[in-house]
């Protein structure tokens, strides 16, 4: 009983009939991942804001980084009124 043959496991090779292109067909990959600097082996989440703030300042496009900053500040505008946050605390007394 202790010295039984185990059998061994089929192999299956499949190869798609009409692909002719190079490297594997059915991996996953987006089609900008080349470009992007962010993605890149995990680096815990301090590396990654690292190196989201660093592509934010090595962005050629000013255009972006002004847009962001817009989109930020209205959404923090309308998250204060949400809360009813009183703005007027900010502006000088009369």
């Amino acid at each position: 009983m202790g010295f039984m043959k185990l059998k061994k496991n089929k192999k299956f090779n499949y190869q798609p009939r009409y692909y002719k292109g190079d490297g594997n067909p059915f991996e996953l990959k987006h089609k900008f991942d080349e470009h992007r600097t962010s993605i890149s082996p995990a680096k815990g989440i301090k590396g990654k804001f690292s190196a989201a703030i660093d592509d934010y300042k090595h962005n050629p496009d000013d255009n972006v980084n002004k847009r962001v900053i817009i989109i930020v500040a209205v959404l923090i505008l309308l998250f204060l009124f949400i809360i009813d946050f009183d703005l007027s605390i900010f502006l000088p007394q009369s």
